[in-house]
C-alpha cells in the first residue's frame, strides 16, 4: 500500500526555522511530482510547494516565496521543506501528496496520494 509519513513537525518561535520530512513507501517515488499543502482550523486547504519528478522545477506560493524551500531525494524517497523566518500566520497541519503527470500543481484535486499530516506552530 502506498503510504506517505510526513516528520519535523513541532513548535518553534516565530523567526524560526524548521524542516519537514516526507517518506513515502510503496509507490515508484520518481513517477510523482510531490506537494506541500497546509491547512489552519477553519480554512480551506492550501498550497504551499510543488516540484517536479526529478527536482528539476519547483512552485510555490506567491506568500510564501523566499521562505519556504522545497526539495526531494528520489534514492531516499523523501522530499523536504525547509521553513525559515517561521510567522504565526504559518500555523497549521502541513500534508505531502502525491500527483500523477497531469493536472495543475497548485490544486489539491491533482493528487493522489496523500500523508495524515504534522502540525507546526510558530509562536509569537
Amino acid at each position: 500500500q502506498v503510504q506517505l509519513v510526513e516528520s519535523g513537525g513541532g513548535l518553534v518561535q516565530a523567526g524560526g526555522s524548521l524542516r519537514l520530512s516526507c517518506a513515502a513507501s510503496g509507490l515508484t517515488f520518481s513517477n510523482y511530482r510531490m506537494g506541500w499543502f497546509r491547512q489552519a482550523p477553519g480554512k480551506e486547504r492550501e498550497f504551499v510547494a510543488a516540484i517536479s519528478r526529478f527536482g528539476g522545477a519547483s512552485y510555490y506560493a506567491d506568500s510564501l516565496k523566499g521562505r519556504f524551500t522545497i526539495s526531494r531525494d528520489n534514492a531516499k524517497n523523501t522530499v523536504y521543506l525547509q521553513m525559515n523566518k517561521l510567522k504565526p500566520e504559518d500555523t497549521a497541519i502541513y500534508y505531502c501528496a502525491a500527483a500523477s503527470t497531469e493536472g495543475s500543481y497548485y490544486s489539491p484535486n491533482t493528487y493522489l496520494y496523500w500523508g495524515q499530516g504534522t502540525q507546526v506552530t510558530a509562536s509569537s
